[in-house]
């Protein structure tokens, strides 16, 4: 485990997670979420982020947690390990609205300065639907890939904590 993706919907722990396994593994970590947010919620372009993940897959070890599914093949292609955080939406809910409540007016540890954390609504309808609209695609990725990639699916904050004990 030298290269690894972590994907899952939000709320689903891919940051915590990623944060854990680095300290864990000595790697470092990318959150896409603090890479392509601008101050105010400006998203970076596509093109950009593409440079951004090509430049950063070519490096020997990477943690890199996210989605943006539109550049998610350069992640998957290059990585080692990928992580699937299936964990169930009504956590994932809990989780993302606990978090407006802890940074409310504050930019998070692992997103782009500027962006301050914020009720979303559309994002929380994102995060409810996540299961039915993202996940379907998610495994069928996942399945297409390279037999020589570990592929580990954690359904569940104890099987993630489970994980990270195991993890050398």
């Amino acid at each position: 485990m030298k290269r690894i993706v972590l994907i899952g919907s939000g709320g689903s722990g891919k940051s915590t997670l990623a944060r854990q396994l680095g300290e864990k593994l000595k790697i470092n970590v990318y959150h896409l979420d603090a890479l392509f947010w601008k101050p105010n919620w400006v998203g970076v372009p596509k093109d950009e982020q593409r440079k951004v993940q090509n430049n950063l897959v070519k490096k020997d070890e990477w943690i890199i947690d996210g989605n943006y599914g539109g550049t998610m093949e350069i992640r998957l292609s290059a990585a080692d390990t990928i992580i699937f955080l299936d964990i169930h939406r009504t956590i994932c809910v809990f989780r993302a609205f606990k978090r407006v409540l802890r940074y409310r007016n504050k930019t998070r540890p692992d997103m782009g300065e500027g962006c301050e954390e914020r009720l979303d609504l559309d994002f929380f309808k994102w995060i409810w639907n996540y299961p039915n609209t993202k996940r379907p695609e998610i495994l069928k990725r996942l399945d297409q890939l390279s037999k020589d990639k570990q592929i580990i699916i954690l359904k569940s904050p104890k099987e993630v904590q489970q994980f990270i004990v195991k993890v050398r």
